[in-house]
């Protein structure tokens, strides 16, 4: 008898054999696209030198002569990629590398008043330095936590200085486009009267101009704002016109009214669905999608409320997140895919970033998760890049879903199904798989697990790795449940797995 394999996009690993019957189950470095999975596209590096410190924040943009720029902040430096070459434009002054990895923090920081949020001296002991960014104009300015806000003014033969009267400590720096006001907003930072650091202060600067920060200036529409309710301001992100902000526990939602006494109002959208880290967030449209600090996923869509997105692949990323390491987690997009990404440090292999998980948000495969190995501190989308940039720990940056190697060498994939009864009656002979793959570059090689029983031990018959245009792998098991695994690792590597087809015969009764 020939059975096909039908079944439906995403990985669902979290549950017991039984329940995730007739499901892709496990897999790293594939993607599920139009229903089917294939593997995730290569990575090349942008140039041969790597940065200097661990990176945190890419940030691309393209000047006024249409040249594009690569801001990367690490814990120790500022600096940009341009025109193939790699440019130091550090601070000379003002600027304190900070902590490569967290310290562990509750509450404000680490321990009540004094230590931790409210006592700037100890942000960057306890947290990893991140780094927050944007461009004014052709401009780029940057934020390292706990900070200042710095600019550069697109010379690459001077460094970025402090920009004029900033507050002396920002959690997070925005800039709120045109028609949010174009002004740069410091989230969490120093009160403009007693100068005093607040975690829930916000101010922005006056219209069009990022070196007006005084609320009494004449003409000035430069405001301060503080956020209800406790906890601290942990990052921000424009939707549109609108302003999300994330404490440790709550998200607000910033309105430009355009009044000239309060040209913002900020609301409380949602409680006990804050943010991990600084970076753990990115919108997608008008919809944010972000991970809390209960190692929850959740989204939220302008007008509505926040809501958790169910991810049956979760349990490793709560379970095995590394402790106090939450504010290295990155969210990105890949637009291409319409799909969102985590990068998290999983302990199992140490402190630093070495897992992510991606979802698909839309199109016939929204909803559908996959997951891989792959260690990258920071990430971000393509535009105006051609392609998405990642950064490695040891500092190389990578133009990904280019090619199909890993900077020319080989990298591993597999998708794996879940347990899986061919026929729920009668044991069955397996004796080959026809495979169905297209776009086929390397070996794939099929691996057949079988078991008669959830409980007991699987025996497991391996084909010969098979190689484009063969027509069938030869296999020999008999059992009552099925695992198939597709898997490479060569250079280059990968395919598209269509609707292979069991060769199985019966072999008996329950």
């Amino acid at each position: 008898m020939k059975i096909p394999l039908e079944l439906a996009p995403g990985l669902y690993g979290d549950d017991t054999t039984f329940a995730a019957g007739g499901r892709w189950a496990d897999g790293s470095n594939v993607r599920f696209r139009l229903g089917r999975p294939e593997t995730i596209g290569g990575w090349e590096r942008l140039m041969s030198n790597p940065l200097t410190g661990v990176c945190r924040a890419v940030f691309p943009w393209t000047d006024n002569g249409g040249v594009l720029n690569v801001g990367f902040g690490t814990h120790s430096k500022l600096q940009v990629w341009r025109g193939g070459e790699l440019f130091d434009v550090t601070p000379a002054s003002g600027f304190t590398a900070g902590a490569i990895d967290g310290a562990g923090s509750a509450g404000y920081g680490t321990g009540g008043y004094g230590v931790g949020g409210y006592g700037q001296p100890s942000v960057s002991d306890y947290f990893p330095m991140t780094w927050s960014m944007g461009a004014w104009g052709q401009q780029l300015l940057a934020s390292p936590r706990g900070q200042t806000i710095f600019a550069w003014t697109n010379n690459t033969a001077a460094p970025a200085a402090a920009l004029a009267n900033a507050p002396a400590s920002v959690t997070h720096m925005l800039i709120a486009p045109l028609n949010g006001g174009y002004q740069v907003f410091a989230l969490g930072c120093n009160e403009e009267v007693s100068g005093t650091f607040n975690p829930l202060c916000i101010r922005h600067s006056s219209i069009r101009n990022n070196t007006q920060w005084s609320t009494s200036a004449s003409g000035s529409t430069s405001r301060e704002y503080i956020l209800t309710g406790g906890g601290r301001i942990v990052a921000g992100r424009m939707a549109g016109p609108y302003m999300l902000v994330w404490t440790g526990d709550a998200l607000f939602l910033g309105t430009f009214v355009g009044a000239l006494n309060q040209p913002w109002r900020f609301d409380r959208v949602g409680r006990n669905c804050g943010l991990i880290g600084p970076n753990a967030a990115v919108i997608v449209g008008q919809t944010a999608f972000w991970a809390s600090p209960d190692r929850q996923f959740y989204s939220y869509a302008i007008g509505g409320q926040p809501e958790p997105v169910s991810c049956p692949i979760r349990r490793d990323f709560a379970e095995e997140l590394a402790a106090s390491q939450g504010d290295k987690v990155v969210a990105s997009s890949n637009a291409e895919f319409s799909e969102i990404r985590f990068d998290y440090p999983d302990r199992r292999d140490g402190y630093e970033n070495s897992r992510y998980l991606a979802l698909a948000v839309a199109g016939s495969d929204a909803g559908a998760w996959h997951r891989g190995v792959m260690a990258r501190t920071a990430f971000v989308d393509a535009g105006p890049s051609a392609y998405p940039i990642g950064v490695a720990y040891d500092g190389t940056v990578y133009l990904h879903e280019k090619g199909r190697s890993a900077d020319g060498g080989p990298f591993s994939w597999f998708v794996e199904t879940a347990d899986s009864y061919l026929d729920p009656d009668a044991t069955l002979l397996v004796r080959g798989v026809w495979p169905d793959f297209r776009d086929q570059v390397g070996p794939v090689t099929v691996t057949l697990s079988g078991r008669m029983h959830p409980q007991d031990p699987e025996g497991i018959v391996q084909a010969s790795p098979v190689t484009p245009q063969q027509a069938k792998a030869d296999l020999l098991a008999a059992a009552r449940l099925f695992r198939l695994r597709f898997s490479g690792a060569s250079a280059p590597t990968g395919c598209r797995i269509g609707k292979p087809v069991f060769d199985a015969a019966p072999a008996g009764l329950l």
